[in-house]
């Protein structure tokens, strides 16, 4: 049957959770690729190549070993984006690009905003890594299990957002569980033109994959979070599989025997003795796919057995021992282009080469993942998940604000700052009262009796911008160019605002003090040093911890 324009929610609440027989409501790990049909576009073949008259033995060998740099790198944005892959070869080259498939970024009707620079003018990446259920091939469907889900929609059972901090120096990463509800987007085809209305009730957010794509997905991330989303990569259950052998292995530990089946034919399949064990191929695809056995049951235990997994293969990798033997790099390469469907801005060996320069700067142990605080529901929505108001705010807020969820300092590119700040006397400063909320209008008076506090401590060129006055959730103090960073962070510690929120800004065309809605009321800027940690219901853990393992559920040992 057809899909019907301007659908409204779909009649599941709850997306596959507790699946037949055969598929023991396991979602897919680390794993997606679309599953309609005739919607991947081909990316064309790079520029490049040498003439059959080309250059000179010593020549050639430089461009072939350039090319291996290359391909050397791509593995770790194809493997979890941190590492590399090689291969050898202008054709080869090209028949890598011609693997990739790539679909539209953002299906939603909402403009994402433009990033914020910092003082050096380097701006983060967002990368929302998806892994899709899809059924929609043989190799799928024999690792899939549940013929009753055959060609149906898919599902988006794994959602990570990367986040590469705009100096390069940490990496974070947050998963939602796939069982967290919420309030979908209107979303629009691109192939059919098919137009998903925004939901009037919570969906299970592994169901924005089947709403017309990865780009639905991304609409839902960024309608929740409101996170710049850059590009997005999906991997389905045959692209794990593929990836896994192809990597040749990767520890995991458990700490104690564990075997994920019930009697009702549900679970993984996985079957590990305690300790540490090296999984590749369909064990690799069980472990990340594994529920029941892990913790309580839930989707939040597996989603901590996909991190310790990722950041084990990102050591694993990093090692570099497993990239030393050339036919492997080149299966590693094959298998990673084959398994992917990214975003369009992200279509070509080469422009995963550039990310992937840019993503192995930050070290292993600056590497943090999370999983979105959550509480659970009642009712009819008992054993799902919704985001933990505060908490998850906060964490989504450190991600915009490009905060480290390592609790350490980011790295400098240049000195903290370019010039030594003016006389207070003689820096101009625009303050704006941005205290207004969706619930409450702005508190009268606010951006002059801030300007007030600024004279008072001897800013006698502060005023009242009152032209200007966008809400903002957060103090926050904008200046347009490196000459005067001084400037503003001079106005900040006159204040006691924290200096993680002085922002160089375009839109700005000098010192701009906007007071925002958490400081409403007539006393000291009320600093947080808590806003700046990552919520423990994150659960964080560290790329370099090697000691991570898994609690087994006593019900799944034996």
């Amino acid at each position: 049957m057809g899909r019907s324009s301007m659908r409204g929610e779909g009649t599941r609440a709850r997306g596959r959770h507790d699946g037949p027989p055969g598929d023991g409501g396991e979602a897919s790990a680390a794993r997606a690729g679309r599953s309609g049909h005739g919607r991947r576009e081909r990316s064309a073949a790079p520029e490049g190549g040498h003439p059959p008259d080309g250059p000179n033995r010593r020549t050639r060998r430089a461009a072939r070993g350039g090319k291996r740099r290359v391909l050397r790198w791509v593995a770790s944005v194809l493997a979890l984006l941190i590492l590399g892959t090689g291969g050898a070869g202008y054709l080869y080259y090209k028949h890598l690009n011609g693997n990739i498939r790539k679909e539209d970024l953002t299906l939603g009707d909402k403009e994402m905003a433009d990033h914020k620079a910092n003082a050096a003018g380097q701006t983060p990446l967002n990368i929302l890594l998806i892994g899709s259920d899809a059924r929609d091939s043989k190799a799928n469907q024999k690792l899939g299990g549940a013929k009753e889900t055959f060609g149906g929609p898919p599902l988006a059972d794994v959602q990570m957002l990367l986040h590469l901090s705009a100096d390069r120096s940490n990496i974070s990463v947050i998963s939602m569980p796939r069982d967290t509800m919420l309030k979908m987007p209107k979303c629009t085809d691109p192939d059919t033109g098919d137009v998903y209305r925004a939901s009037t009730v919570d969906v299970q957010t592994n169901e924005s994959l089947g709403r017309g794509g990865p780009g639905c997905t991304v609409a839902a991330w960024y309608e929740l979070t409101g996170i710049t989303i850059d590009h997005f990569m999906m991997i389905d259950f045959a692209g794990v599989v593929s990836m896994a052998d192809a990597v040749g292995g990767v520890p995991v530990c458990v700490d104690a025997n564990i075997y994920s089946h019930t009697s009702q034919g549900k679970g993984s399949g996985l079957k590990l003795k305690e300790g540490t064990t090296s999984v590749k191929g369909e064990q690799a695809l069980q472990w990340l796919r594994t529920r029941y056995g892990f913790e309580d049951n839930t989707d939040l235990g597996r989603t901590k057995a996909q991190h310790q997994y990722l950041n084990s293969m990102v050591r694993e990798l990093r090692k570099g021992t497993k990239l030393s033997d050339p036919g492997k790099l080149m299966d590693l390469a094959e298998a990673a282009t084959s398994a992917l469907t990214v975003d369009k801005d992200l279509d070509t060996v080469k422009k995963l080469y550039d990310l992937a320069e840019e993503l192995k700067k930050a070290p292993t142990d600056r590497i943090t993942m999370t999983t979105m605080p959550n509480v659970y529901g009642t009712g009819q929505f008992s054993g799902r998940v919704y985001p933990k108001a505060d908490e998850a705010e906060q964490l989504f807020r450190m991600i915009r604000e490009d905060i480290p969820l390592d609790g350490k300092a980011s790295k400098r590119k240049t000195p903290v700052v370019a010039d030594r700040a003016a006389p207070d006397a003689e820096i101009a400063v625009s303050v704006r009262n941005a205290t207004s909320t969706d619930a409450l209008g702005p508190a009268q008076g606010r951006a002059s009796t801030v300007k007030d506090l600024l004279t008072e401590a001897g800013f006698a060129r502060a005023s009242v911008d009152s032209q200007n006055v966008e809400p903002a959730a957060r103090t926050g103090i904008l200046y347009p160019s490196a000459d005067l960073e001084g400037d503003a962070q001079a106005v900040a510690k006159a204040l006691g605002i924290p200096v993680a929120q002085v922002k160089k800004s375009t839109d700005v065309s000098g010192v701009v003090l906007s007071v925002g809605a958490d400081w409403r009321k007539d006393e000291a800027y009320p600093a947080k040093a808590a806003e700046e940690k990552t919520p423990d219901s994150a659960n964080p853990l560290n790329g370099a911890d090697e000691k991570a393992c898994m609690k087994v559920n006593p019900g799944f040992t034996f």
